[in-house]
């Protein structure tokens, strides 16, 4: 099988940037577009500066002539990536969707891009690019995904599988697999912030032990938590994906509409994500919330 000649990447954040230097490591030729690639100061256009990469004056200039092309955009611009990209595809190009999605947005741009004779895969990242980056599981979904495997792993995919020949089932893994993980996220801060605010944050992570033992429970609380206030807009958006999938399977989706907002609530404090532990990024939260109930008092 002949490798891709020419790899877009939709989205330039955090997965963006993972799959730009393994691809670039493996002599793939490279383009990309994110929307905040129109500010110069966006960290997007700051982490592309001096990749080895042609930057599309838009997203189908972009994905012009590529073999593949891999969205990794926000969950909330899933379809709207592909309505942009989809009519400037060429017949048979690769459409690789990683966005955390529910099962109908998935299925809309799925139906985007083969009407436009691009060919869709539906793929679910099932844990964290960082630190598996290229390595981390993935489930693939579609008519298509059968014919894809061999393509996914000339890319580095290696951890990736079909797990239907149906768009939606994968998505419907993830969004499910996301009320618990990034419900955990939600929980572990409010409950901790919350604890040290009555300084007993200590007692109630002992307690856990009795939950589940084993557990580094300080550790896992200061990385998830971390990567909460690191990632809470994004995480929010997807939550509200989750919400829809989990509406679409005929439930109310109380529990991740709730942590949806605490999620975009953690995006307040992306600055302490860096606290060297947990002790530190509970007094930081704190201290930011108070200052900002004082100054709302004064005015």
């Amino acid at each position: 099988m002949t490798a891709p000649s020419g790899i877009c990447l939709l989205g330039f954040g955090e997965v963006g940037t993972i799959l730009a230097d393994e691809l670039d490591e493996r002599g793939f030729a490279l383009s990309a577009w994110d929307l905040e690639f129109s500010d110069a100061r966006s960290r997007p256009t700051q982490a592309a500066a001096g990749r080895p990469l042609r930057l599309g004056r838009d997203a189908r200039d972009a994905a012009k002539d590529a073999d593949v092309v891999i969205s990794a955009v926000t969950a909330a611009q899933t379809t709207a990536a592909a309505r942009v990209v989809a009519p400037g595809l060429g017949s048979g190009t690769w459409y690789v969707d990683l966005n955390s999605a529910s099962p109908a947005s998935k299925l809309e741009a799925a139906k985007l891009v083969a009407d436009q004779g691009g060919r869709y895969v539906e793929v679910s990242v099932m844990g964290a690019f960082p630190p598996s980056r290229m390595a981390v599981p993935m489930l693939m979904g579609g008519p298509h995904a059968t014919a894809f495997l061999p393509v996914a792993e000339q890319l580095g995919f290696s951890a990736a599988t079909c797990f239907s020949q149906e768009y939606g089932p994968a998505a419907a893994v993830k969004m499910c697999r996301s009320v618990i993980v990034k419900g955990l996220e939600a929980l572990l801060a409010e409950a901790l912030v919350a604890a040290r605010g009555h300084g007993v944050d200590q007692a109630v992570l002992r307690s856990l032990d009795n939950v589940i033992p084993g557990v580094d429970w300080p550790a896992l609380a200061h990385y998830m938590i971390s990567r909460s206030l690191e990632h809470g807009a994004r995480r929010a958006e997807e939550l509200r994906e989750v919400a829809q999938a989990v509406a679409e399977a005929g439930l109310t989706p109380v529990v991740s509409a709730a942590c949806a907002e605490r999620q975009d609530w953690a995006a307040r404090f992306g600055d302490l994500r860096t606290s060297p532990d947990l002790d530190h990024m509970l007094d930081a939260i704190r201290a930011r919330m108070r200052a900002h109930e004082e100054t709302k008092a004064g005015r």
